[in-house]
């Protein structure tokens, strides 16, 4: 669950540090007092897009840093785990955007990319905005919400990769039908290609050793030189330094006697005179073997330029030759298929049918979990006074299907406007459209992974016994999960555990948001507020009392 928020310099928040319960909690306060912008700030450190708006006006940079347990976060510990990042005392997400719009992240003090940031967050935290009811009217949205609710992502994943091969598989065929005289010609001419190529049989290794030995054969006359001549100096010569330094040696071993102080630089001098020995006897086995070649020279010379030659007839590098071969052999392989147009005909019936296969699976699991959660959220709308109205998840059939499967999903209602089921944006209203678009969400989480359930004034449009309702799900909800709610609505604020108040304060000519955790008459205090508005009174106090008590007795 999540632990702790630390917020610097976020849009009007300068600093804050709000340490989590479990259970259910309301964030509550005025119009413009910040709420949302903390719901903002948590979905920023969980990789949501932001740009240089979010920095606090004349600061540097925006932070926030969000700490989770991983006590109920398999996902996330398990993606820690594959990722090699410590897991030793829960996961803290840590994201910056400076004022020039850079943007870094971390994961457990490691830098990461926002991609992962996401990646991690997808098993920690899900939020719902208060627009939320607005996606439901896209059929896209509703798809991926069905799919993600009953666990249908990978078989998704299996179906759309099956139709690109499908799609794949027809167009070579309808390419090979079209176009096989053109294919025919670029056949020859690759076949000829490579030819030449396999001929001059060449290889990356070979021209790097071709180019040593040219140098090598090139530059021997002055090898041979520098061999002799080294060899003169060190001890051939009258004045060998061979000798000269044995000399020494013998001298300074001898007066060590007198003083052992010339006992180290005499050991020295004793080993340096090894060494030069040993560089004596290489120098005269390399001038054994160093002679003039200019046969050789000849023929190393002449396989290069033929490499050369290859290189650039292809227009590339010579070390590029063996890719380019590689290359043309698998362009030519596929040739070859495209040729045999009836092979082609056999793969895209049998792509199809693995198609439709998965597809069909897809549609059963689909059809099943429909059914299933028409019946659960329609269950939850006659809580939320939408008595007598059904929801019901259509699958609507695809001709030929498509990445996503056979159907469409549509989400429709019955019994609000009559029996008829239709769909869901031609039927409810504003109100109506909040109301069902909770009780699909409350469904939905109930089902998701994730530890902690965010949601934004989703009560937007909801009053009197049904917000009483709304905040009794909630806090039912928050018996399993972490729930937290930015809420307007008094009965929603009463049914929770526990209860923050945000409002804005103005200082120096700066206006920030702060966060007040409110207990005992504070919290009567500000459900008061939010039941009578600005003139709060004895009675109201009182009511604010009866509903907090009555909340704490359900």
């Amino acid at each position: 669950m999540l632990c702790r928020l630390t917020i610097r310099d976020f849009v009007l928040v300068d600093r804050l540090e709000l340490e989590f319960q479990a259970g259910f909690g309301t964030l509550t306060g005025e119009t413009g007092a910040g709420k949302s912008i903390l719901v903002d700030a948590l979905a920023f450190a969980l990789g949501e897009r932001a740009d240089v708006s979010v920095v606090r006006v004349g600061q540097e940079r925006a932070e926030v840093t969000a700490e989770f347990a991983l006590d109920n976060s398999p996902a996330a510990a398990q993606w820690l785990v594959e990722h090699d990042l410590n897991t030793d005392g829960g996961l803290l997400l840590r994201r910056v955007v400076d004022a020039n719009g850079r943007s870094r992240a971390y994961l457990n003090g490691s830098p990461v990319t926002v991609v992962q940031l996401r990646e991690v967050a997808e098993g920690l935290v899900d939020i719902h905005g208060q627009h939320a009811h607005q996606s439901l009217m896209r059929g896209e949205a509703q798809r991926a919400l069905l799919d993600s609710h009953a666990r249908l992502d990978p078989l998704l994943t299996e179906v759309a990769a099956a139709w690109r091969d499908w799609r794949a598989a027809r167009m070579m065929l309808d390419t090979a039908t079209n176009g096989i005289e053109a294919w025919a010609v670029e056949r020859e001419q690759l076949d000829w290609q490579a030819r030449e190529l396999e001929a001059l049989g060449f290889s990356v290794d070979e021209w790097r050793m071709l180019n040593d030995e040219h140098k090598r054969l090139a530059h021997a006359a002055s090898l041979v030189d520098g061999a002799q001549y080294s060899l003169q100096t060190l001890s051939d010569g009258d004045a060998a330094c061979e000798a000269q330094v044995a000399a020494v040696a013998n001298r300074l071993d001898a007066l060590s006697e007198y003083d052992p102080a010339l006992c180290e630089v005499a050991v020295l001098l004793q080993s340096a005179q090894a060494e030069l020995a040993e560089a004596i006897s290489a120098l005269r086995r390399y001038g054994n073997r160093a002679e003039l070649d200019p046969r050789r020279l000849a023929e190393v010379e002449q396989r290069i330029e033929a490499v050369l030659g290859c290189a650039r007839k292809f227009r590339c590098k010579p070390e590029e030759l063996p890719v380019l071969l590689a290359r043309w052999h698998e362009r030519l392989a596929v040739l070859g298929e495209a040729a045999d147009v009836d092979a082609l005909a056999e793969r895209v019936a049998a792509a199809r049918a693995h198609y439709e296969g998965l597809a069909r699976r897809l549609s059963v699991s689909r059809s099943e979990a429909a059914t299933a959660l028409g019946r659960e959220v329609s269950e939850v709308m006659q809580q939320l006074a939408l008595g007598g109205g059904r929801f019901e998840v259509g699958l609507v059939a695809v001709d030929g299907g498509n990445a996503s499967g056979l159907e469409q999903i549509e989400f429709r209602i019955a019994g609000l406007a009559g029996n008829e089921s239709r769909s869901l944006a031609k039927v409810a209203s504003g109100g109506e459209l909040s109301r069902i678009s909770l009780a699909i969400q409350v469904v939905t989480s109930q089902a998701a992974r994730v530890p902690t359930l965010v949601f934004d004034e989703v009560d937007v449009g909801i009053g009197g016994g049904v917000a009483e309702v709304v905040g009794r799900l909630l806090r039912e909800l928050g018996t399993e999960r972490q729930v937290l709610c930015v809420t307007h609505l008094p009965q929603v604020a009463a049914s929770a555990n526990w209860q923050w108040q945000v409002s804005k304060i103005a200082e120096a000519g700066q206006v920030r948001s702060q966060v007040v955790a409110l207990e005992g008459e504070a919290r009567v205090e500000e459900i008061a507020r939010m039941l009578g508005g600005i003139e709060i009174t004895s009675i109201t106090r009182q009511h604010a009392r009866e509903m907090l008590r009555l909340s704490r007795a359900r």
